[in-house]
């Protein structure tokens, strides 16, 4: 079976975290794969426990840095692997494959590069902004117990 490099960005693109690109890459014995998918349930697990306990807990917190961590490593991945040469990308996953049927890099598969990684930035800016938020919230609220 011929991978295709189009498809393994958009898998990384439009399902992040959920490991469908590295199991279409390595198939169901992508270990890499499948912690993916078992960070971004954590993630989606951690979210619910924070939406209903106010943002006060840290499992929550734990989990949804966990599926924060998986989003943004399959951004990575797909950023890496997206910008890798066809001979390089035929020499790992299309071994012995015809010189006419070679991976060509077109412009949908560097957009969807570039797609990765402005959503990956914006992504992390914002998980930042809200976890250091929340921390000095905490901060203040346990400073105002001390004084009182």
């Amino acid at each position: 079976m011929i991978r295709s490099k189009l498809l393994f960005c958009a898998l990384g693109f439009f399902f992040p975290g959920a490991g469908f690109n590295c199991l279409y890459l390595q198939g169901l014995k992508s270990y890499w794969g499948w912690l993916q998918f078992a960070a971004i349930i954590g993630g989606i697990s951690g979210w619910i426990i924070l939406s209903t306990t106010e943002l006060g807990s840290f499992a929550g917190w734990f989990l949804l840095t966990l599926g924060f961590i998986s989003i943004e490593a399959s951004f990575l991945t797909t950023i890496a692997y997206g910008l890798r040469s066809g001979e390089r990308w035929d020499a790992e996953f299309n071994p012995g494959i015809s010189p006419e049927k070679a991976t060509q890099t077109g412009w949908s598969t560097i957009l969807l590069v570039i797609f990765c990684l402005v959503f990956g930035a914006a992504l992390m800016m914002s998980f930042f902004a809200i976890a250091f938020e929340q921390f000095f919230i905490s901060q203040l609220i346990e400073a105002r117990k001390l004084s009182q």
